[in-house]
């Protein structure tokens, strides 16, 4: 607790061993004065979230009652929690801590030595060759769970070195950070700098890659770091609320393929792919295509042999490489009849829409390996189907069909979850692509999110257990009408 300042007037109170100071904290808690936040630690602050109080207070917190306490691994880098409110620590046993707003990650290991970082109260921070050793163990973990930063990550600080210090600069990192390595037991970790740092200084004329991606590159995995940062923004957006639970009522096999007709069907007419329902319904029921219509034809049948598949819709990515192969292979049965397209193929020239540019190609797999991180460190079935459409509409992984795939990805999240699956109308189709222009040019999710939220609970009116209920609700929703000609309805049937 800070000097000269009143208890009851500090942000941040710790209960102690002292008997007496104890007693004055709990008769000040029966005041009225301050409140209990987490265990041992009390607030004066009435005016804001005890997260926010938390995250402010972190590393004076750790210094009071983790004293020792080394903070390492990726935070002693970022000094900063994680997209996912994760702060990594060094101490004397491993442990999860849950704080308002924020996750202790405590990890067993050796404690400060000479050269690490004297912090608040007894906390210390892992000096930097430390840091870059304890980085370079392996994780479990991905993305924001992780206690450790990325390998290209890695790479780019280590250029930093080079930019300011200079090769010479590097080489006396190097030879420091064996000298703790040894000290720390962590000889296979500086094996791995070790041969960072060798590519480092032997590489092209220039001696230094000069890509902050170059080793991601090498590796087969670069990616578009804006693109990233926009997801990370999504993410967090996302992790700030619950979402309500709409449990889906078209379960029952019938039902389940009505709905996926209009799935289908407003899926297409929203990339410019138009029939008349009667149109529609004949290609579905007859697998024949309209004449003078096949590629079209082919692109609802496609799209609707994925949707009605209840299977097919249960089934999510676990880790990057499925989430690419689900892909390519919703791809290829999607446009199976546009060749010139590239079904089950990632595109091998670029994309735009307007302004757009969207990924580059050559960039288009390690995008998708780097937003995973993000998409599998969410729980909630909403969020994931938000996050994952999102990242597939801005990749733009393919020639064609991009929208499309990235609405299925979408639903079939909230289908294995058994929530509404999101039926996006004709009359909603300009709120849905001006609600995913707004967070690609203006990184703003908000917008986004409560689009998403809007049609889900539109979705979750309809009742699908016959195609003839099912289309005069859709009508008296004004689902089939022009943007400019009426706006969503949201009726209870």
């Amino acid at each position: 607790m800070e000097k000269n300042i009143p208890i009851h007037l500090q942000e941040i109170i710790f209960a102690t061993s002292d008997s007496k100071l104890n007693r004055k904290v709990s008769k000040l808690e029966e005041e009225g004065k301050i409140k209990k936040i987490a265990p041992r630690i009390y607030t004066s602050n009435f005016n804001e979230p005890e997260s926010v109080i938390i995250r402010r207070n972190i590393f004076t917190i750790l210094g009071k009652l983790y004293p020792g306490a080394v903070v390492s691994h990726r935070s002693a880098l970022e000094f900063k929690p994680t997209a996912a409110n994760q702060l990594f620590v060094t101490y004397t046993y491993t442990k999860k801590i849950e704080l308002p707003g924020i996750t202790i990650r405590f990890l067993e290991g050796k404690p400060a030595i000479e050269g690490d970082n004297p912090f608040t109260g007894e906390l210390f921070v892992s000096q930097q060759e430390r840091a870059f050793l304890e980085n370079l163990q392996t994780s479990r973990q991905i993305g924001p769970t992780s206690k450790t930063i990325t390998l290209p990550e890695m790479e780019a600080k280590l250029e930093q070195i080079v930019q300011v210090k200079g090769e010479e600069g590097l080489n006396q990192f190097r030879d420091k950070a064996r000298d703790i390595a040894e000290k720390l037991e962590m000889q296979q970790e500086f094996e791995k700098l070790n041969k960072l740092v060798s590519a480092l200084l032997t590489s092209k004329p220039s001696k230094i890659l000069t890509s902050p991606f170059a080793l991601a590159r090498a590796l087969g995995n670069p990616y578009d770091k804006h693109r990233v940062e926009v997801f990370e923004k999504l993410f967090i957006e996302l992790q700030q609320q619950p979402y309500k639970d709409h449990k889906d009522r078209n379960l029952e096999s019938n039902a389940f393929r009505n709905i996926a007709f209009f799935e289908a069907y407003f899926s297409n007419y929203i990339e410019g792919t138009i029939f008349e329902i009667e149109e529609a319904k004949s290609i579905i029921q007859t697998e024949t295509p309209i004449p003078n219509r096949d590629e079209d034809s082919h692109d609802i049948l496609g799209t609707y042999k994925l949707v009605s598949n209840q299977k097919e819709m249960s089934t999510t990515p676990s880790n990057p490489e499925e989430l690419l192969n689900i892909l390519l292979y919703r791809h290829q049965i999607l446009l199976a009849a546009r060749t010139s397209k590239k079904p089950g193929q990632f595109k091998d020239k670029n994309n735009r829409a307007g302004e757009t540019n969207f990924v580059d190609n050559a960039l288009v797999r390690g995008t998708l390996i780097k937003g995973f991180d993000y998409y599998q460190a969410l729980k909630e079935p909403f969020a994931k189907a938000a996050y994952i459409m999102f990242m597939i509409s801005e990749i733009h992984p393919f020639l064609d069909g991009n929208g499309r795939i990235a609405r299925i990805m979408m639903n079939a999240e909230l289908v294995k979850a058994n929530q509404t699956r999101i039926i996006i109308p004709t009359v909603y189709r300009d709120d849905y692509l001006g609600a995913l222009r707004r967070l690609t040019r203006n990184d703003d999710p908000a917008v986004y999110i409560r689009m998403l939220q809007r049609v889900q609970e539109f979705s979750a009116t309809l009742s699908a257990i016959d195609m003839e209920t099912l289309e005069n609700q859709l009508t008296q929703s004004n689902a089939f009408k022009e943007h400019d000609e009426a706006k969503l309805k949201i009726l209870k049937f």
